[in-house]
């Protein structure tokens, strides 16, 4: 399944992102989670556009895990409310042992949703890279945990599609797609944030990594970037350009064989 992540389109409340998504062309989308403003009418408004359109909910997020605490319960909720299959969770400034107690929390609670938790690694937050998200899954041991694969991330924290191709398929339920140039600008914050592209725009083996998950994985396109944010400001027209794009790369993909867009 394709689906378009929340952060394409930040300024969009999450009720708009699924219909912008849904006349795109979207089967699935993101839903994103602001604590400040979620309440039960937003979960319900939320609900009726992906019945009303047939969009699926691929996931809500973030929980983000900090030493103040987190909204973990509040989106878990979310995620039951709108029928989504998983919620995103980053630890942020705690130690492995900490997170690792709080994530079977979230999992188990999730689990009682039939909602699983993927646990995503970045180079500038505390579980950094593949090898550590994968130690701490084997700490945790729940059957709804996994790991979502980020291609930006992947490449910027040293993993690639071969050690994507090792984990078990079932630890693998969706991954992010992206592209970018083949080396960093220097801030990745502000690349993870801004600086992404369409596939087949940059540098990174996208394709390979497509062909390392599982037939089974979700792809979510997380395609955060500031210049498709000005040069297509309806977040409808941003959608299809992000769809139209991600077909035609997956299709010569497919065509070519040759593990390159």
């Amino acid at each position: 399944m394709l689906s378009l992540a929340a952060g394409v389109c930040p300024e969009t409340g999450p009720a708009d992102f699924v219909a912008a998504c849904a006349e795109a062309g979207w089967p699935g989308c993101g839903i994103w989670f602001d604590a400040d403003t979620w309440d039960d009418g937003v979960a319900r408004e939320v609900r009726r556009r992906l019945d009303d359109t047939g969009t699926v909910a691929l996931d809500v997020e973030p929980v983000f895990v900090t030493p103040d605490g987190d909204h973990g319960e509040r989106v878990v909720e979310a995620a039951a409310a709108v029928g989504a299959s998983d919620v995103l969770v980053v630890s942020r400034g705690v130690d492995d042992d900490r997170f690792a107690e709080r994530f079977g929390e979230l999992c188990d609670l999730a689990a009682s949703h039939g909602v699983g938790c993927s646990l995503e690694f970045m180079a500038f937050m505390s579980v950094r890279d593949l090898p550590q998200a994968l130690a701490i899954l084997d700490r945790v041991d729940r059957p709804n945990a996994g790991v979502l694969v980020d291609a930006l991330h992947l490449d910027r924290t040293g993993g690639g599609p071969a050690d994507v191709a090792a984990i078990d398929p079932a630890r693998l339920p969706y991954a992010q797609l992206c592209d970018a140039p083949a080396s960093a600008s220097g801030d990745l914050v502000a690349e993870a944030l801004d600086g992404r592209g369409v596939l087949g725009s940059g540098g990174l083996d996208v394709a390979g990594l497509v062909e390392a998950l599982p037939g089974r994985t979700a792809l979510s396109l997380e395609v955060r970037s500031a210049d498709l944010r000005t040069r297509f400001a309806d977040p409808t027209d941003r959608a299809r350009h992000v769809l139209e794009t991600t077909r035609a790369a997956l299709s010569d993909g497919r065509s070519s064989g040759s593990g390159a867009w």
